[in-house]
């Protein structure tokens, strides 16, 4: 397409992404919210991911060939590493134990791509049997990791659809990224690679989707909790998601304790320790001048009569 490598989905996907980073830029210069930025960063990964993957290689790119390669392994290393990061930040879902961290798995990829990929590429200037060597074992880390998320966050007794809806689609995003070492080792089949990445981006932005509309049901609710009553909220021009200074997490941990939840209710609805809850509230308490959790609660009862 254009005369170069790119295919045609690749160029569909770059361009839906584009919309939505431009859509999600312009809706956080209204909402002073890092879980916005956050996003707004994930996506100019993905269209970073589906430029450098779509148009390279290239024969007239300066410097050496495998220099392309380096770019756009080391953009999809990134961008791998930053959908755990997010899906850690946002939701927190910790799956990682025993002291590891985000720093941790971007060192042991990017070592492992030096080791496996590039020292091998350059004794034996062989890109398939390099290939090989990085692919297969990062896949096995990948599908070990995706086996911990899935037991992290399975629960199907659990009640709370709104957070079985999220982690379902979690489960696709770090499903498209245990896949990417197999469909790299495959071969250059652009349009499955790159329809089951973005999948993972779109995936997590219906996740943010189905969250705003959750904030939007409980707007009200909300709205009463910092001093406001419900005509206010109801007619009010300006209907704002973020409120108080609150993350967007800490909006959801209120809106459970609101449903008169203990924290070890809401641990098991939202698939985090309890330890976690209490974290929350703590911030949620001092950001809204309460106490502790009864006067917090006995605020919202006052403000709803």
């Amino acid at each position: 397409m254009f005369g170069t490598s790119i295919h045609w989905t690749t160029f569909f996907y770059l361009l839906l992404d584009t919309v939505i980073v431009l859509f999600t830029l312009y809706y956080s210069t209204r909402k002073d919210s890092s879980g916005y930025k956050r996003f707004f960063y994930l996506g100019i990964l993905f269209i970073t991911y589906n430029l450098t993957g779509g148009f390279l290689p290239i024969e007239n790119f300066p410097g050496p060939f495998i220099l392309q390669y380096v770019i756009t392994y080391g953009v999809a290393i990134a961008l791998c590493v930053y959908i755990v990061y997010y899906l850690y930040k946002e939701y927190d879902i910790v799956v990682l134990k025993y002291n590891s961290s985000i720093r941790n798995l971007a060192i042991l990829v990017s070592v492992s791509f030096i080791i496996l990929f590039l020292i091998p590429y350059f004794y034996t200037s062989s890109l398939k049997s390099s290939r090989l060597l990085f692919t297969i074992p990062i896949s096995i880390i990948a599908f070990l990791f995706l086996g911990m998320f899935y037991e992290r966050i399975s629960n199907p007794s659990n009640p709370n659809e709104y957070i079985l809806r999220r982690n379902r689609l979690s489960m696709v995003s770090v499903a498209s990224i245990a896949l990417l070492p197999v469909l790299t080792f495959i071969g250059d089949y652009q349009w499955l690679t790159f329809t089951v990445m973005n999948a993972s981006f779109y995936a997590i932005t219906i996740i943010e989707i189905d969250r705003h509309i959750y904030f939007l049901e409980n707007k009200t609710k909300m709205y009463e909790v910092f001093a406001m009553s419900k005509e206010q909220a109801i007619n009010s021009a300006d209907v704002k998601i973020i409120y108080e200074n609150l993350t967007r997490r800490e909006i959801e941990i209120t809106l459970s304790i609101l449903g008169n939840l203990s924290y070890k209710q809401i641990a098991k609805d939202l698939f985090i320790a309890e330890s976690t809850v209490s974290k929350h509230a703590s911030n949620i308490y001092k950001k809204t001048g309460a106490k502790n959790r009864r006067q917090f609660i006995s605020r919202y009862r006052k403000k709803s009569k």
